[in-house]
């Protein structure tokens, strides 16, 4: 049955939520059965059964909505426990904000959502004119980078941008693992440990 159309029709604030979460848990639902690549804004409102209108009011195009699940957490104030002086585990802790929230949505969904079709996470894991994005994990990595440098736990000459780029490898490369193994690898401990060894080179 096709989705409905038109623009929506006058909502509480509660149904306002209601609708956008209808329309990300059809997303969910979409990208774990059949992937990123599937995810179009008709395919959606199909799924979540509502009109267009309603998406557009909650999203730009299915490209906002994929980015969604990138920039729900903010990261210029997400708080860590691990001490600055702990830069390895603050930097993993800092990336396991984001991989929980995948990882609550499951390995079908992580699997379909890290894919090399998947637009808005090359956008979001890559640069604009050699800067990382304002308010990404990798921007907030790069001020825990630069604050371990100034504060002599990273050797000064050290080029932060370049190991901020490397650490993003590595965690990309600790959730295919992941993925590989079925949910079965303990990501936390191992990017922990990959880490550690990383940031040995620079002290």
């Amino acid at each position: 049955m096709p989705g409905k159309s038109g623009r929506p029709t006058k909502q509480t604030a509660a149904e306002k939520e209601e609708s956008k979460q209808l329309i990300i848990n059809a997303a969910v639902k979409l990208i774990s059965k059949k992937g990123a690549d599937f995810i179009t804004v008709r395919n959606v409102c199909r799924e979540a059964d509502i009109g267009t209108g309603t998406f557009y009011y909650h999203f730009k195009n299915k490209d906002d909505l994929l980015m969604y699940f990138l920039r729900e957490i903010s990261f210029e104030k997400c708080k860590l426990q691990a001490s600055p002086e702990q830069i390895a585990e603050r930097i993993a802790e800092l990336y396991m904000h984001l991989i929980d929230r995948y990882m609550e949505l499951g390995p079908d969904f992580m699997k379909s959502f890290y894919s090399t079709g998947n637009r808005s996470l090359s956008a979001y894991m890559g640069e604009v004119e050699g800067a990382f994005p304002k308010g990404t994990v990798m921007a907030r990595s790069e001020t825990e980078v630069r604050l371990a440098c100034e504060h002599g736990i990273i050797i000064k000459n050290a080029d932060i941008h370049e190991i901020c780029m490397d650490v993003c490898t590595i965690v990309k490369g600790c959730v295919f693992e992941w993925c590989l193994t079925d949910g079965k690898m303990d990501i936390r401990n191992t990017l922990i440990r990959i880490l550690r060894r990383y940031f040995k080179d620079f002290n």
